[in-house]
């Protein structure tokens, strides 16, 4: 039996349980796979607006809720809940703690080594979201059909021996009106760390991991369980890198004074 990987921290975000897009298994195992004092879900892990159109929620999403009480027993690990915006639903029960192991915020200040790392899921600056719901779910209607479109055509591609390629993830590059959301969805969170006066930021919502600096402040994001497959983990020197789910090959990304190393992570048999 592998031995399970050991952290101080776990930060995930972005799984939408509820939805035809979530790669609820693959999260499952991920879990399954480590062990760590605190675990972070760091929002969107339940999908409260897919669930009220047209999502199902199926035995493996109630599966990876299984695993995190599991966790909460066994390893007595700390489970803090981020609210996002698709489990918006949460606002009738916040604050809420339940015994010693979990409770349920709308952000949290995560103390790692001598720094203060702000946690939010991120939507607080989506002004579409806080502002303009009804096109907030429009672009949810459009992120689900391009997550359709894209099934079929790694379908396509697998069967031609091509990498899986990501319709949203290419668009969100290429163009401009994305590409300046993303910039200054990353800038602003930074600002906001910097006036709570944190070393850094840690968020999810954008479905980008990601971690770079502003101005000395850390910027980092979980990513998603949607395609990224992507989370964020401390370990008990706390160093901070992301993690992949799939093997990828491992990249140093210069942090100043220190190195964050995208680890490599056992492929699910």
């Amino acid at each position: 039996m592998e031995e399970l990987k050991k952290y101080k921290t776990v930060v995930i975000s972005d799984v939408h349980l509820g939805s035809n897009g979530s790669k609820a298994e693959d999260a499952t195992t991920f879990l399954k796979q480590l062990s760590c004092e605190k675990l972070i879900l760091n929002g969107d892990i339940i999908d409260g607006w897919q669930l009220k159109k047209y999502g199902t929620w199926r035995k493996k999403h109630t599966g990876f809720l299984r695993v995190v009480l599991r966790m909460m027993e066994k390893d007595n690990t700390r489970v803090i809940y981020i609210r996002g915006n698709h489990d918006d639903f949460l606002d009738q029960v916040m604050p809420l703690v339940v015994g010693k192991n979990f409770q349920i915020r709308r952000d949290y200040v995560l103390k790692s080594g001598k720094k203060k790392f702000f946690v939010t899921h991120g939507d607080v600056f989506d002004s579409i979201t806080s502002h303009m719901k009804w096109l907030a779910y429009l672009g949810d209607i459009g992120y689900t059909f391009l997550l359709w479109i894209n099934k079929f055509y790694n379908q396509y591609r697998s069967f031609r021996g091509l990498p899986y390629f990501s319709l949203s993830q290419s668009i969100k590059q290429k163009v401009k009106m994305a590409v300046n959301f993303i910039s200054d969805f990353e800038e602003k969170l930074a600002e906001l760390a910097k006036a709570r006066n944190c070393d850094g930021i840690i968020c999810g919502h954008i479905h980008k991991p990601d971690i770079k600096t502003f101005d000395g402040i850390t910027y980092m994001n979980s990513g998603d369980w949607v395609e990224s497959l992507s989370a964020l983990v401390e370990n008990h020197n706390h160093e901070w890198s992301l993690v992949y789910f799939y093997t990828v090959p491992k990249i140093e990304i210069p942090l100043k004074n220190e190195k964050i190393t995208i680890e490599e992570w056992p492929k699910a048999v």
